[in-house]
């Protein structure tokens, strides 16, 4: 007979953790008594980080006593209590092999429904003294699981947990926890596990992404969709044949190989990292993105002088035509859907390059599907491609456009160079009555690509409608961590500089040597306030896959299911070689 062992509440708290502030409700400790459990939690309890955390599908956490049992022997470990593994329910019975995706069962007066495996999670290491402990649980086939709250009811300590259906398709959590987490994904499981309706929205979309991967290597699951693996590794010559001024501020570079051998054909959208500089100092790393549809014979790069900026006036004063640099293959993620939806291509300034590649190729078919070209400048004299762009719009029968001057200069044209004053933003999205099943692409700003996307969203367009670009380091994912309001640029760390391989991080345009007091490669990002993304921290979640455009890596631990080709995970590696990442 299965029962419920302990009710345990907890309220979140703040913990400090490796010189950080950490927000969590992963402490939970036992109730006497009888607790009202409600949709959305238990009465008394609450979690710190509701993203990854509580929720409708996520309201009730279940643990086993054998799995207790379990772990005290692996770990040796005979302190552990109930709701150490941040638990509400510990139980007898309804192990994680035993217990299936969209059971019901009864207890007191309350009914549930089975909806996931648990969410690998940093923070049960730091309850349980145990930094790998997110990995252990997947490794080990214990996750747990939560429960949805069918009817709210009283719960406490004894009661009978009767079960009252049966999931259709009979997959177990263990199941389904290995089948995302572990290689191989066999489709027919996949499909079988996308048949069950109580399956949590989240499972969903990661099983519906494994689903349409078509790289051999990586899991769209977790991390980032894993395209085609890139045409080569590491960096090839490439010579400059022509040197184009396109504004005041802007230059573009075409590039062809200079090694003999042809290059590869890259999907509109795509990026290259470049290394450049003067022969007698040291190389400088960026990312740019490819402004043209890119063949096999030759790609072009447009890139903004910035103020203050190495590279970018190092490109428009020194680089010049027969000069010879290194270019990784093209690579990333924001890339043209092949699709017959409508496209809305959405750009501020230099944010134009990879959207006026996916305008080269719509037009070389030409689409017949329906185009928007929206697009914001400060005026006619910083308004790169504009004649390009007319151009290429008159190859596409279905075609609207809509150009915005934040300060137009007195010979610029209402109507004919641009549409309206002022800058594009939602409230004008709002205005321009957008196909809302459009695939929407986004690159500019921050605060233009914040901007937009929140009304994307908020005019009911479908996330996976909206595709981003972010130039330069993208956005941080630190769950829990209680973040300062102060910015701080990337920077070298402090001290005096390890003794390892070179570490670059061409989006934040920063060389730094490798140390072995860092742990990972995460470490050392943190240590150079550089954006980063992660929530395991033990190989597990993918959240911290980044592009690895040179070198090689060792992993520890080792990851529990590969990162796609030419990428890594961050947060359990460690450069063998001067590596190239990009972050």
């Amino acid at each position: 007979m299965a029962r419920l062992l302990s009710v345990n509440v907890g309220l979140p708290r703040d913990v400090a953790w490796q010189g950080r502030t950490v927000h969590t409700g992963i402490w939970k400790a036992p109730i006497e008594g009888r607790r009202t459990v409600r949709q959305l939690n238990i009465d008394g309890d609450g979690q710190g980080d509701t993203a990854g955390h509580g929720g409708e599908q996520r309201a009730v956490y279940v643990y086993q006593d054998a799995s207790y049992r379990y772990w005290q022997s692996h770990l040796g470990r005979s302190n552990l209590v109930p709701g150490q593994f941040g638990e509400n329910f510990t139980v007898e019975g309804l192990a994680d092999t035993d217990v299936c995706i969209g059971d019901r069962y009864r207890i007191g007066s309350a009914l549930f429904e089975v909806t996931q495996p648990r969410v690998t999670c940093y923070r049960l290491g730091i309850r349980m003294q145990e930094p790998d402990m997110a990995a252990l649980l997947v490794k080990h086939g214990r996750p747990g699981f939560y429960f949805r709250v069918i009817e709210e009811g009283d719960v406490g300590a004894g009661d009978e947990i009767i079960q009252v259906a049966r999931g259709p398709e009979s997959m177990s959590v263990a199941e389904i926890n290995a089948l995302l987490y572990l290689p191989p994904h066999p489709r027919d499981r996949l499909e079988r596990a996308l048949r069950i309706p109580a399956l949590s929205r989240g499972w969903r979309h990661s099983f519906e992404a494994l689903l349409g991967q078509n790289a051999p290597a990586g899991n769209a699951g977790l991390g980032p969709a894993a395209g085609p693996p890139p045409a080569w590794r590491g960096f090839r010559p490439f010579r400059v044949e022509r040197k184009i001024v396109e504004t005041n501020d802007v230059t573009s570079l075409v590039l062809e190989p200079a090694d003999g051998h042809a290059g590869a054909a890259a999907l509109p959208g795509q990026f290259v990292i470049i290394r450049f500089g003067p022969p007698d100092t040291a190389a400088m790393t960026r990312s740019y993105s490819l402004s043209s549809q890119a063949d096999a014979a030759s790609y072009r790069l447009s890139i903004k002088r910035e103020p203050h900026g190495i590279a970018s006036t190092y490109v428009a004063d020194q680089l010049r035509p027969g000069d010879v640099v290194q270019l990784g293959a093209p690579r990333g993620s924001f890339t043209l859907r092949q699709d017959t939806q409508p496209v809305v291509l959405l750009s501020a300034g230099i944010g134009v390059t990879p959207v006026l590649a996916m305008l080269h190729a719509l037009a070389a078919e030409p689409s017949q599907r329906d185009v928007w070209w929206l697009h914001g400048a400060r005026n006619g004299r910083e308004h790169a491609f504009a004649v390009e762009v007319r151009e290429l719009l008159t190859r596409l029968p279905h075609h609207h456009r809509h150009i915005c001057y934040s300060r137009p200069d007195p010979g610029d044209r209402l109507e004919i160079d641009f549409d309206r004053v002022g800058h594009l933003d939602a409230a004008l999205l709002r205005q321009l009555d957008l196909p809302g099943d459009a695939d929407f692409y986004l690159c500019g700003p921050r605060p233009f690509m914040s901007d937009l996307t929140s009304g994307l969203r908020a005019s009911g367009v479908a996330p996976d409608r909206i595709h981003t670009e972010l130039f330069g380091a993208g956005p941080s994912l630190t769950p829990g961590i209680v973040t300062s309001t102060k910015k701080t640029p990337p920077h070298v760390p402090e001290g005096a500089a390890g003794p390892g391989p070179m570490v670059t991080f061409a989006r934040s345009g920063l060389n730094v040597r490798w140390a072995p007091s860092y742990a990972s490669l995460l470490e050392l990002a943190e240590a150079c306030d550089i954006p980063v993304r992660w929530s395991c921290r033990t190989g597990v979640c993918h959240n911290c896959e980044s592009g690895l455009s040179a070198g090689d890596v060792s992993y520890q631990p080792d990851p529990l299911d590969a990162p796609a080709d030419g990428n890594v995970l961050i947060c359990c590696a460690r450069p063998h070689s001067d590596i190239v990442i990009d972050l």
